[in-house]
């Protein structure tokens, strides 16, 4: 069972190494649900991460609000995943959807073609994507989580349709059951140290995902 940290500046960076963090998330201007960080964030957080161990991945989301992008805004964040690859990111989170609340399949395609053409270019071994809670907003889960692990994502960050982990317990444990290991499903929203090894043990996830701000849990 892994902790994945959502740090939105350096300082909550130093705190999940500090604290045991098994893999960060990071973003900036967390209270509009996060955004992509910059340039000398990205590299400043893997510099430290990569020093203690820590995995880094990279939240790509270029404005606040829906999810549903035009062209310039998915051209502006097939750069930003260029340039957290640049920096050393060891993975990105994406997520897109339709007007009509379906997965965008063909503008999450092509940021994963964006993330692994890096990667075979630059001989990166492993790198890690995840298909972030826009899912959680999308209005057909099961068919949305056949089409993610069919776009190639590692994982998905979602809270099991719900506004917290807890709540969305029956789904998640339906997800992680139909994804049969095809994929990881994190469980995020709302999660803390006092809560969860209840969603790990009633969902059968084998990842969280919270800020932790009371401390990332001992295990």
């Amino acid at each position: 069972m892994k902790i994945e940290v959502c740090c939105p500046d350096i300082a909550s960076v130093r705190r999940a190494i500090e604290g045991g963090a098994d893999r960060i998330e990071l973003c900036t201007a967390l209270e509009l649900d996060g955004l992509t960080p910059t340039r000398e964030e990205i590299r400043q957080a893997v510099s430290m991460c990569h020093a203690a161990g820590v995995v880094v991945h990279v939240l790509i989301r270029s404005r606040e609000g829906d999810f549903v992008y035009n062209e310039t805004e998915a051209g502006q964040m097939a750069d930003e995943i260029v340039m957290a690859l640049e920096e050393g990111a060891d993975g990105i989170v994406i997520g897109a959807l339709t007007k009509d609340g379906d997965l965008d399949v063909p503008m999450c395609t092509r940021w994963i073609a964006v993330a692994r053409e890096w990667q075979k270019e630059h001989g990166k071994a492993d790198l890690g994507i995840t298909f972030h809670r826009a899912f959680d907003v999308c209005r057909n889960p099961m068919q949305a989580l056949e089409e993610i692990i069919a776009m190639g994502c590692n994982r998905l960050l979602t809270s099991g349709q719900e506004p917290s982990a807890v709540k969305g317990i029956p789904m998640l444990k339906t997800l992680v059951e139909a994804s049969a290991g095809r994929l990881c499903i994190l469980a995020g929203a709302g999660v803390s140290a006092e809560n969860y090894m209840q969603i790990v043990e009633e969902a059968g996830v084998c990842e969280v995902h919270g800020s932790f701000k009371g401390g990332v849990p001992r295990r």
